[in-house]
């Protein structure tokens, strides 16, 4: 999924490696939509030599498929609408592709426009789940399902004992099959709980489906390799969950857990819903991280797929349990004051045909299809099957799977999964982007997917103004994190994929003497000023079969035998601890607006992820997590934990992660030394092996008094102590006043630290006023006080930080 590439910035010159219309209508009606004739600027236009007429929808109370018409659209963005692209004021580069963004913009608007005159608007529109599916109504219940290509269809299951004979659907003009159940002496015909299908003939050929907007689906777990089966769910009031806590305030900036439900068990087998929120949870907000993101919640009939394989789009995972007990995880972590964010997959589907959705694709025409056909609808990396976003079916599909997910279960947002993928034709495969705009905005851009993902981030944030929603890419487009009222995509957040390539390559190829200050920098600022990021050193990715969890590349065997606090460390085991806490923590700090971490790795998770499969004996060894490690307190893994825990605590004091002043003043290659400010903390990362500085003289922007924040060299967090956390550090003026080139470092003030090799220690300006009564009785009972207590006892924020919030730009030396 993942594919080299170059990103350059207008702001930072640098490179790095490595995606029911509410009225009803009786009147015929004619509409617009796209054909995909490519433009040399890459939007797709009207191709106005092959379009179709439709009519609309009457017999069902909600509106048809858009398809192309002979007759111009009405509702197209005015010449004025299309003038107003405000990205090309933010990024100048942008401006010799304003045509690709005024065709973008029309596109949206269009197709907006659109949707609210057939289907009542975007909020209506993704409301799918009420009217496709099952559903109750009057006197029974509904089952809609859209499927051009069938030819007869039935509806069948354990009610009617899998004989659809008796319950044949109806077909309308626009491929949708509907039929209803009447209740039988007063109680739904199809039990809660029940299995169903959709049974349908083309060619001749009788097929049974998943029904594609099923809630649920199930495997029998004593068959081996047993096809799914859909379930309808529909408990009774006194078996639904009922949500108990509000969505808790969304955070400054996301510090996000990365978790996967099924393989968070210490037990080699897979976790519940129940287990995770109970037992796991807990340990999230114990570390002070203020975001859970769970991978692998909708159902995917391979474990071995991370989830990323989805074969049942509005169904929770039943691998750990029910939809119900889904809720009860959510709601606990709401209690607990973490927002929830789902891994959400809308770059591609399953290749299944019995359980998934391609089941439904049977060689019809794209129009009739999720799914583009031929070469376009098959990605050969992934072995998936690629959506029609240009399909008004798929739009109201995927859009109302993204509504069901945030209002049915209270999910606070998402990370949207192979975006790359979707913003261009060539998926990113094989492309080694170098930062080109014309690798952006041409005939390989996919304004398909792009106006899909602006409607969707439109959806989300009207329905959940406080969502937090991100991309993986890692091409680097330009505005993907830009509002839509800019014609930017509309994500809060891109992940900075490219960091880990970094520590992974230096982590395999490098020693530490060739460790370059400047290009470690470098690749942690490279990003667009403008639009944020959620940096991370190592994710699930960073961990699967074939590679290893960081801690693992650093310590490697020793870490089976040398993590114990009985004896002496080893200079492997003192090397890894230290550099696992400076990586994470730089990376943290320097790398983005948010922060992520996968599970397990914020104590050092030894080995890697492996999922049960033929080729390991279908074990669950390497598909777990190993909490014992860092509850055992003799062992070391404790230390790197507590680090983890201090770092997210920082930020809950400081809030550097949501400042936008970011200044490197420092990346000395002799002294293998780092200084940076964020917000008015100063940061200094001595990534020296061996050489301690004494006296060292540091940049920064404020006079006054400086005190240790967080010292990784504290001996709780498995250091040596060697940094006096009672000692003041008072600042002296720099050059002459308001001439940058005359200071030191380009900074105004400056003052002198101990720094010894392998720690990252970060001081904080002392606020006079306040210290008095808030900060001098730590220095009595620093003999007896840890760095945490620190920490968690230094006022929240400080005066100056407020009153430099103004500054917005990033600097490096």
């Amino acid at each position: 999924m993942i594919t080299s590439f170059s990103l350059q910035s207008f702001n930072i010159a640098s490179t790095a490696h490595n995606s029911r219309n509410k009225q009803d209508l009786a009147k015929q009606n004619s509409v617009e939509l796209v054909l995909g004739y490519r433009n040399p600027k890459g939007c797709n236009r009207f191709s106005f030599g092959s379009r179709r007429s439709i009519h609309e929808r009457v017999s069902t109370g909600f509106k048809g498929v858009a398809v192309i018409t002979d007759n111009k659209s009405a509702m197209s963005a005015t010449e004025e609408d299309l003038e107003n692209i405000g990205i090309l004021h933010i990024d100048p580069a942008i401006k010799p592709f304003k045509d690709h963004f005024k065709c973008r913009l029309k596109r949206y608007i269009d197709q907006k426009k659109l949707i609210e005159e057939y289907e009542g608007g975007l909020e209506e529109f993704a409301q799918g789940y009420l009217k496709f599916g099952f559903n109750r109504e009057e006197g029974g219940i509904v089952y809609r399902e859209w499927a051009p290509a069938a030819q007869e269809a039935q509806i069948i299951g354990d009610f009617n004992e899998w004989n659809g004979s008796n319950h044949p659907m109806e077909k309308n003009q626009f491929g949708v099959w509907s039929i209803k159940i009447p209740d039988v002496a007063g109680n739904p015909a199809i039990p809660h709980n029940s299995r169903v299908k959709f049974r349908f003939r083309h060619g001749g050929v009788w097929a049974d489906r998943i029904p594609a907007w099923i809630k649920y689906a199930t495997v029998d777990p004593t068959k081996f390799a047993a096809p799914y089966d859909g379930v309808y769910w529909d408990p009774p009031l006194s078996e639904r969950y009922q949500f108990k806590y509000p969505r808790p305030p969304k955070p400054k900036a996301p510090r996000i857990y990365e978790a996967h439900v099924g393989m968070s068990s210490s037990e080699p087998r897979i976790n519940s819903y129940k287990e995770f929120a109970d037992d796991i949870l807990p340990r999230i907000r114990a570390n002070n991280y203020n975001t859970v993101q769970l991978m692998a919640v909708m159902e995917h009939s391979y474990y071995a797929s991370f989830g990323y394989h989805v074969t049942n789009f509005f169904a929770v995972s039943s691998r750990s349990g029910t939809p119900e007990d889904l809720k009860y995880l959510i709601d606990k972590a709401h209690s607990l004051g973490l927002h929830v964010l789902m891994d959400v997959v809308h770059s591609h589907a399953s290749n299944n045909v019995t359980d998934g959705l391609n089941g439904f694709d049977v060689g019809q025409v794209s129009q009739e299809s999720y799914f583009h056909t031929g070469d376009r609808g098959y990605h050969k990396l992934w072995d998936s099957r690629l959506f029609n976003y240009a399909n008004w079916e798929v739009l109201r599909f995927l859009l109302s799977n993204l509504r069901w997910w945030l209002e049915e279960f209270k999910f606070d947002g998402f990370r949207f999964d192979g975006v790359t993928s979707m913003l261009y034709h060539h998926h990113g495969v094989n492309i080694a982007f170098s930062g080109d705009y014309n690798e952006y905005f041409s005939e390989a851009t996919d304004v398909d997917a792009v106006v899909y993902l602006m409607l969707a981030n439109s959806l989300i944030h009207n329905i959940l103004p406080d969502a937090t929603v991100i991309a993986e890419d890692v091409s680097g487009m330009p505005g993907l994190g830009r509002p839509i009222s800019e014609v930017g995509i509309g994500f809060d957040y891109r992940l900075a994929m490219a960091i880990p390539d970094k520590w992974i390559d230096y982590l395999k190829n490098k020693k530490d003497h060739e460790w370059s200050m400047k290009e470690i920098s470098l690749s942690l600022t490279n990003r667009r000023y403008s639009e944020k990021c959620v940096s991370y050193a190592e994710s699930h990715d960073q961990s699967i079969v074939g590679d290893k969890t960081f801690s693992f590349l650093l310590m490697d065997e020793e870490i089976y035998s040398g993590m114990s606090c009985l004896a002496d460390a080893s200079p492997t085991i003192e090397r890894g601890i230290a550099l696992h806490k400076m990586i994470h923590f730089i990376t943290m700090s320097l790398g983005g607006e948010g922060y992520l971490n996968f599970m397990g790795n914020e104590f050092g998770h030894p080995e890697w992820i492996d999922f049960p499969r033929e080729g390991n004996g279908w074990s669950y060894e390497k598909c777990r997590r190993q909490w014992s490690l860092v509850d055992t307190d003799h062992l070391r893994y404790k230390f790197m934990n507590a680090f983890d825990k201090a770092m997210n605590l920082l930020d809950d004091k400081f809030s550097f992660l949501a400042s936008t002043k970011q200044i490197v003043s420092s990346t000395n290659e002799e002294d293998k030394v780092i200084v940076f400010e964020r917000g008015d903390l100063v940061f200094v990362f001595n990534f020296h092996p061996e050489t301690t500085y004494e006296g060292y003289k540091v940049g920064c922007d404020l006079p006054g008094k400086y005190r240790v924040a967080l010292d990784s060299d504290a001996r709780e967090f498995g250091g040596h102590g060697r940094v006096g956390h009672n000692v003041d550090h008072f600042t002296a003026p720099e050059g002459i006043p308001g001439v940058p080139e005359s200071n030191f470092n380009n900074r105004p003030n400056s003052f002198k630290i101990l720094s010894p090799p392998r720690t990252c220690v970060v001081y904080y300006r002392v606020d006079e006023s306040q210290e008095e009564n808030s900060i001098s009785n730590l220095v009595g009972v620093q003999e007896t006080s840890t760095a945490a207590d620190i920490v968690a006892n230094i006022p929240d924020g400080s005066s100056a930080s407020k009153e430099r919030e103004k500054m917005k730009y990033f600097k490096t030396k």
